[in-house]
């Protein structure tokens, strides 16, 4: 991969230029950056430099990052340019001259490839940008490259994803490395953790990016179905898909959200019925120490089933403790109905109806590039196996994507699984909320994300401790549509309170 090959040339330039006088690169916020940016502590170049060396320096052990993009560089240059100018964009704020890390999903119409970690899409043009990241460009933020995930994994290996792909590799954990780093926006959610991009963005089906900032220790904010636009990236299913951040901090992951959220016309049913849902003066305002009180939160039974005196068993009960000291009612004990067959794949309709989906999605996705190797999940099928031993054919296989290209569209069968999705979901975890007036449900992990799913439900997971072992875990804030607000408040204010992320030891 020539870009990674890079950041050997990048990687010297940034060592040698350390960094701009006086700013601490590490751990560094959007709001830190700007104030970098405004006392001339900080360039967006200086900061693009930063982060290549990080890269270079982390990722050929934790293979976070897919591929660099060669006008990183050039683009930072620009946006200083933009301040120095005095440009209308500049003064803004938000993410002008940040860069970001997007996932090896999300399509950029520039020298970036994007591939879903495979090498069958390897060389694809995309005819424009995704929708979210004509918003970020928009904005002045620096598209600093894609970041590794192991979609295709989550095709061939039936069991479950171990995060490799086969363009990026073996993702690993930067807390304890022989760890899975967990789900297909793994590598944005590394980068984040280990400081190898100021902000990531990752998309999310089922738990894919809740479960890697909870491992990872991160934020991650996975928004209400249709907030985010999907235009641009390489789909699953439609009805679940979403695009959001994984950051170090609340803030970051809502400068992030305030930056990509609105209608798309290319999106345009999901991103109309979402866009009522988007609060006047975006969301940044939600940022509050006190958003816990007054809140009235949900804990529902079958999540937390810690052993008696593990770490999480002790610091969940103590994260429980501290929302009620926050000023928050804490309601337990609540019971989400049918949660066994909501959890379970195949008797919620989800394996019915998928496969399907994501056969007619992808498929519309691949008809629409400028240009494509493979033109349908049939050709897909084919390169896998001309190409077995780099798509890792033999330990993988690729059963899944079989049986996707078995189906015949949308039936009977499948709109019927749909219909139960939906009810699951309307009569359990939608109802219970309802019924007690909640603000938020509260679990630990990523293990709310089936039940968020089916329905397109917004949840913001953050850092909640590391356990035994030193493995990261965190906690979930779920609602219904649209409670991104409260859940922002809710969320920001338990950061507050707790305090509880540190930046992973890993060394090159």
């Amino acid at each position: 991969m020539a870009c990674l090959r890079l950041l050997l040339a990048f990687s010297a330039i940034a060592l040698a230029a350390g960094g701009a006088c006086g700013f601490q690169f590490e751990e560094a916020t959007v709001d830190s950056i700007h104030r970098g940016f405004k006392n001339g502590s900080l360039t967006s170049a200086a900061l693009v430099r930063y982060y290549l060396g990080q890269i270079a320096r982390l990722n050929p052990q934790l293979h976070a990052v897919i591929e660099v993009n060669p006008d990183a560089l050039r683009d930072a240059a620009r946006a200083d340019a933009e301040r120095a100018s005095g440009h209308r964009r500049a003064a803004a704020g938000g993410l002008h001259g940040v860069p970001v890390l997007i996932k090896d999903l999300i399509a950029t119409r520039d020298r970036l490839n994007t591939t879903a970690g495979s090498f069958a899409l390897l060389g694809s043009v995309a005819r424009r940008d995704a929708g979210v990241v004509a918003r970020l460009r928009r904005a002045g933020a620096v598209v600093l490259g894609k970041s590794n995930l192991p979609e295709w994994g989550n095709f061939r290996n039936a069991a479950g994803l171990d995060g490799w792909s086969a363009r990026g590799g073996q993702a690993m954990n930067p807390y304890v490395l022989e760890v899975d780093p967990c789900q297909a926006s793994t590598g944005s959610a590394i980068a984040a953790a280990a400081n190898m991009a100021a902000v990531t963005l990752g998309t999310e089906t089922m738990a894919s990016i809740l479960c890697p900032a909870s491992v990872n220790s991160v934020v991650g904010i996975k928004p209400t179905v249709g907030l985010t636009s999907r235009s641009g990236v390489i789909p699953f299913t439609l009805r679940q898909d979403t695009v959001g951040p994984l950051c170090r901090t609340v803030a970051d992951a809502v400068h992030v959200l305030d930056a990509i959220v609105g209608y798309d016309a290319l999106d345009a049913a999901a991103t109309r019925a979402a866009s009522k849902y988007i609060p006047t003066g975006g969301y940044k305002q939600f940022l509050k120490a006190g958003g816990l009180r007054g809140k009235r939160i949900g804990i529902p039974n079958g999540f937390f089933g810690f052993k008696n005196g593990t770490v999480k068993h002790r610091v969940c009960k103590q994260h429980i403790d501290t929302l009620r000291r926050h000023g928050a009612t804490v309601i337990e004990n609540l019971d989400i109905a049918n949660l066994s067959v909501i959890q379970n794949i195949t008797k919620s309709g989800f394996q019915a109806a998928a496969p399907a989906e994501f056969k007619f999605n992808l498929n519309n996705y691949l008809s629409n590039l400028s240009y494509s190797p493979v033109r349908s999940l049939a050709e897909i099928i084919a390169f896998n196996n001309a190409h077995p031993v780099e798509e890792k054919l033999k330990k993988y296989g690729q059963q899944l994507l079989l049986l996707s290209e078995s189906t015949t569209g949308i039936g009977p069968r499948e709109r019927a699984a749909i219909h139960q999705m939906n009810e699951l979901s309307a009569n359990g975890v939608e109802k219970l909320m309802k019924k007690h007036r909640l603000d938020a449900i509260f679990t630990p992990d990523s293990s709310i994300a089936t039940v968020l799913a089916y329905n397109g439900l917004p949840g913001i997971e953050v850092p909640a401790g590391y356990d035994e072992k030193g493995v990261p875990f965190g906690i979930c804030f779920g609602g219904l549509k649209g409670y991104e607000p409260r859940l922002i408040e809710m969320a920001y204010a338990f950061e507050q309170a707790t305090k509880v992320r540190k930046p992973p030891m890993i060394k090159a």
